[in-house]
């Protein structure tokens, strides 16, 4: 580092120690500078990259949903601000190979979003929330995609990749016209999983199954992946319950028969 760039970067750290940031503009601007600094003057900040900071940059989403399903205010604003330090940080990365800065990531944003609102932006129509999304996904087809499923992340939950590739087909009508029909195919592939004879066969079946449920989730107006969340969170929240009083028997589980522990599970239900 040159004489001049560490006078530069001194200047920075006095500047994020020193300033007393008021509008958003000031905080964003410090903010930026933060992580300016560390990539030079930390050891660990300095060796990452993009592909390093990935599943970094997942965990602190989970964190967050975590914080808004818990109802923890302080702990939201935590995590968004830890979630705005990875944008921060792959902007930055970017930035440095000379790819693209934080002007040209806003100006994608904004292109995006007014092209993709003409019935806000323009005279195009959209009286419902599925008319926006038909609108939305022709759009993105006229933007140069060869396939509505193009787009559609490998890394997301497979639960959720699913939902999101049914309501993409789902906004150009490839749709049952009723929940009914999605139940119906419930019940029919619930006795296809149950005629299948080996591992292979119950597994596609099991799968067909599961694609079902989150097509049935689309009707009753339910993300499955908040669904499911909530699910096992409630049998966390139960199953401690059974655990606490486990515990204070001073018995082990061993020692407890199915029908002693089913009862436990039943008072812990009372209790949630």
């Amino acid at each position: 580092m040159t004489h001049k760039e560490q006078q530069s970067i001194e200047a920075l750290k006095k500047s994020i120690l020193n300033l007393k940031a008021v509008t958003p503009a000031e905080h964003f601007e410090r903010v930026v500078n933060l992580v300016q600094v560390l990539r030079t003057e930390c050891p660990w900040d300095r060796k990452q990259t993009p592909e390093s900071l990935a599943h970094l940059l997942l965990e602190e989403s989970y964190e967050l949903v975590h914080a808004i399903d818990t109802g923890d205010d302080p702990e939201l604003k935590k995590e968004l601000g830890d979630l705005f330090l990875h944008v921060c940080f792959q902007v930055l990365l970017a930035d440095e190979a000379g790819k693209f800065s934080f002007v040209d990531v806003f100006e994608a944003l904004c292109h995006k979003l007014i092209s993709r609102h003409p019935h806000v932006f323009g005279d195009v129509k959209a009286e419902t929330e599925q008319d926006v999304l038909g609108n939305w996904e022709n759009l993105k087809m006229k933007e140069g995609r060869k396939s509505l499923l193009d787009g559609v992340p490998k890394a997301m939950s497979e639960l959720l990749r699913a939902y999101r590739v049914q309501k993409k087909v789902a906004g150009v009508g490839f749709d049952w016209p009723s929940d009914e029909g999605v139940l119906d195919k419930l019940t029919e592939e619930i006795g296809e999983l149950r005629k299948a004879t080996d591992k292979q066969e119950r597994e596609e079946e099991f799968g067909d199954l599961l694609f079902t449920i989150v097509n049935y989730s689309r009707f009753i107006d339910t993300n499955p992946e908040d669904s499911l969340r909530k699910a096992t969170n409630k049998f966390m929240d139960r199953f401690r319950k059974v655990e606490e009083a486990v515990q204070a028997s001073g018995k082990s589980w061993q020692e407890f028969s199915a029908e002693e522990l089913d009862a436990l599970w039943n008072e812990a239900k009372k209790q949630s």
